[in-house]
């Protein structure tokens, strides 16, 4: 094998590591609410339903790591955190937005193909 044709092989397993980051439970839906602009800590918990503090402090973590999302600490009294999307960021948004707006619009179907499922009696 050469030295190039590893590389597909490589840039796969990677991939599959940020698109499992990416399309993790929270992280899609973080990012979504952080292209409506800045956010604290705070507001993000409010407008990402269901999240944990504590899944929501990992799920930024793993964001500003990956150059998803900014973290700026403004020295007030009290000190405060905010999150913003990168250029990056943003174009993770624009390119999953059709997927996001897909699964609000299937919800419906979704629902009743899972009721529909769940009470056959061969399952």
């Amino acid at each position: 094998m050469t030295a190039t044709s590893g590389r597909p092989r490589q840039n796969a397993g990677r991939a599959r590591v940020v698109l499992g980051m990416v399309g993790d439970k929270w992280s899609l839906l973080v990012v979504c609410r952080l292209d409506q602009g800045p956010r604290r800590f705070t507001e993000l918990k409010r407008a990402v339903d269901g999240i944990s503090q504590r899944m929501l402090t990992v799920t930024l973590r793993g964001l500003e790591r990956d150059g998803i999302v900014t973290r700026t600490v403004h020295n007030v009294m009290p000190p405060h955190v905010t999150y913003r999307l990168t250029p990056m960021g943003k174009t993770l948004y624009e390119a999953t937005t059709p997927l996001l707006r897909w699964t609000t619009e299937h919800l419906p179907q979704i629902d009743a193909s899972r009721a529909a499922y769940d009470a056959r009696e061969d399952t």
